[in-house]
């Protein structure tokens, strides 16, 4: 059975592990602006996984808990998801390492990660000019060899500097591009 738009659940991961990390923000102003029936959960776990290492995901015969909790319950988000919005910054000029650890362990079991086929979209915000452009492709990037069905039309790369110091929830015009994000990946289910 088609889901209908009322059924739609959106997993949020965010690069930053700051509390008040703006990219956060957006993450949450993207679950207050959400249509009418598009629920979006951010996931608060990422930094609680550890490194992605094989031994620990699926080796048999060993005291070691298999997957370890929290990539238990990563995991289970995602899979209970219909669609995945990645809120990230850039750092260094590329990826901020929880996410792509947590693209190392979606991406498991090989050919049946938990996001594969999903839609996914990445968006977020950093202090360059170009508001992290090179992170969010370098995510779409991975994220597409890990099995997502990243969309790659849907883009937006906010440079801090263009919210003169107010939180995202304060900028209208943030908010409208927000929630168009939102509107274009739930259009995306299914």
């Amino acid at each position: 059975m088609a889901e209908s738009k009322s059924d739609i659940k959106v997993l949020a991961l965010v690069g930053s592990l700051r509390a008040a990390s703006i990219n956060r923000q957006i993450a949450h102003l993207a679950a207050a602006v959400a249509p009418d029936g598009v629920t979006i959960t951010v996931f608060e776990g990422l930094g609680d996984l550890p490194f992605y290492n094989e031994d620990i995901d699926d080796a048999v015969n060993s005291a070691v808990e298999r997957p370890p909790a929290p990539v238990a319950a990563l995991r289970a988000a995602a899979a209970d998801a219909d669609a995945a919005l990645v809120v990230t910054p850039e750092y260094n000029g590329s990826i901020p390492a929880v996410i792509k650890n947590a693209i190392d362990w979606l991406s498991r079991p090989f050919g049946n990660g938990a996001l594969k086929d999903k839609p996914l979209a990445v968006i977020g915000g950093a202090l360059g000019r170009y508001g992290g452009v090179w992170a969010h492709d370098e995510t779409r990037k991975s994220f597409g060899i890990a099995g997502s069905r990243v969309i790659d039309a849907i883009k937006l790369s906010v440079p801090f500097l263009t919210l003169d110091g107010k939180a995202p929830a304060e900028s209208a015009e943030l908010a409208a591009k927000v929630g168009d994000v939102v509107g274009k990946l739930a259009a995306e289910v299914g």
